[in-house]
């Protein structure tokens, strides 16, 4: 792999820019938040719904920075707030972002892996990255910067020339997928699933479908596909791909294939895997059937980068979940907490649901659920089908969390079994996390999930500082 040392000029060139200032000045990092600048960094200057970074173009290079990506029309009106230092002059800042990221991907040589789904796509390129870091130098998206900014801001991370890339790709409309695979070009493409997130804005799951279809264009012969055989909207959608795929799931058909499968409950789960390469009894921490298909995935991957079965066996059994995304807290008075707060999908609660109603262990079983978002029109039936799920998984409590579809998830519940005294709605967070604290018992469990709009992070947060 080629590592790339960037200078004004090549950033330049790369985004067919009009440069001013010295061409081969060296460029330490590209940023896009001139808050996060260091000496020697070219600041982009985006323009959002709510800022304009051409309005810090001057701060950035007043605080060091090698030069400043900014609109040239910007520039010719505003001559005096750049006239010292480097300036690359551009029609878009945005466009030149993403350019810039693609020059890069192209001139490091780096094997390009991308993931999409519509749940457990963080999960799995973590999962990817730990199989492949057994062998391979390896970078990842940082954090949860995966739309048409962040893709190409990790992108450029190449510059180091790594071995891998591991890339999650997310959207929320039709489009989104296709223009950051023509950034990333993935030579290893991941196609998780099919749900319900951000249906709201689609007329139906099989339009997502559609959408998360964009993950097959432009591919070129030698370019593998790893995707799900148990779902059935991805399957339908892939047969004429170009390249190779490789399934997995626990489907008799799938290439990668999980058997006997044991659910431990807040211990992780158990499988035999057969592979073409072979098989291996897989132990992992990791919650759930919707992360065992997450690890079958990554699995796959790294056998197609040649990893060994013993090694994949190996880091199998030390993944961890990342932050709020199912990890497990086991508090004072033999509380265990399940903190999967980051974000929720109608989809995802159920597959939470079930890893409840599976563990036999606690005392009592104790839900919040805050409400999920960008559901649109489907919002309050989603919900309601959830409340169903809620009321079959054996709960104690059940505190929702949100507003009208919250509630109906609620009602749901009550509907279908529960206790009214077991079922209790609040509108904030706050509220909810006084109402759990005062209300759980010795030996619950506890799972908190809901979409980052409702904060159900404050509930974990409050049980962990009383109770952790």
């Amino acid at each position: 792999m080629t590592a790339i040392a960037l200078t004004l000029g090549w950033i330049a060139g790369a985004v067919a820019g009009t440069v001013s200032g010295r061409v081969e000045t060296p460029v330490r990092e590209v940023v896009t938040d001139s808050r996060s600048m260091a000496a020697g960094d070219v600041f982009v200057a985006l323009r959002g719904p709510r800022f304009d970074g051409h309005t810090f173009a001057a701060e950035a290079l007043a605080l060091g920075a090698a030069g400043v990506v900014i609109e040239q029309a910007w520039a010719d009106a505003h001559p005096e707030a750049v006239r010292d230092g480097g300036v690359i002059g551009v029609a878009d800042t945005l466009t030149a972002l993403q350019d810039l990221a693609h020059a890069v991907r192209q001139a490091a040589g780096t094997k390009v892996v991308a993931i999409t789904g519509s749940a457990g796509k963080t999960t799995t390129k973590e999962s990817i990255a730990a199989l492949l870091a057994t062998r391979f130098q390896v970078v990842k998206n940082k954090g949860n910067l995966n739309n048409h900014i962040g893709l190409p801001l990790s992108l450029l991370q190449l510059t180091s020339g790594p071995d891998v890339a591991v890339m999650e790709l997310g959207m929320n409309h039709a489009g989104e997928i296709g223009a950051l695979v023509r950034i990333a070009e993935p030579d290893i493409r991941v196609w998780t699933n099919v749900g319900d997130a951000h249906v709201g804005f689609f007329a139906s799951v099989d339009a997502i479908a559609d959408a998360k279809a964009e993950i097959l264009e432009g591919a070129r012969p030698g370019d593998v596909l790893v995707c799900a055989a148990d779902d059935a909207r991805v399957m339908a959608r892939v047969r004429g791909f170009s390249g190779r795929k490789v399934t997995f799931g626990e489907s008799p058909a799938a290439d990668v294939r999980a058997s006997d499968v044991r659910d431990l409950g807040w211990d992780g789960m158990r499988a035999r895997v057969d592979t073409p390469a072979g098989g291996f009894d897989l132990a992992t921490p990791l919650l759930g059937r919707g992360n065992l298909a997450n690890v079958l995935a990554a699995t796959a991957v790294a056998l197609e980068c040649g990893i060994s079965l013993e090694a994949i066996e190996a880091t199998a059994a030390t993944l961890q979940p990342a932050d709020r995304r199912g990890v497990v807290r086991h508090l004072k008075d033999a509380i265990t907490l399940i903190d999967d707060s980051y974000n929720s999908s109608p989809s995802a609660l159920r597959l939470a649901l079930e890893v409840m109603a599976g563990e036999t262990r606690a005392a009592g079983r104790v839900a919040v659920l805050g409400e999920m978002l960008e559901l649109g029109d489907h919002a309050v039936g989603l919900h309601r089908e959830c409340g169903r799920a809620a009321a079959a998984a054996g709960l104690r409590l059940l505190v929702t969390v949100g507003g009208d579809a919250a509630r109906a998830l609620a009602d749901a519940a009550i509907a279908a079994g529960m206790p009214d005294a077991s079922v209790r709605h609040h509108a904030s967070s706050a509220d909810a996390a006084a109402d759990v604290s005062r209300s759980l018992r010795a030996g619950d469990l506890v799972l908190v999930k809901g979409s980052r709009g409702t904060r159900c992070d404050v509930v974990s947060d409050r049980l962990l500082q009383e109770r952790g």
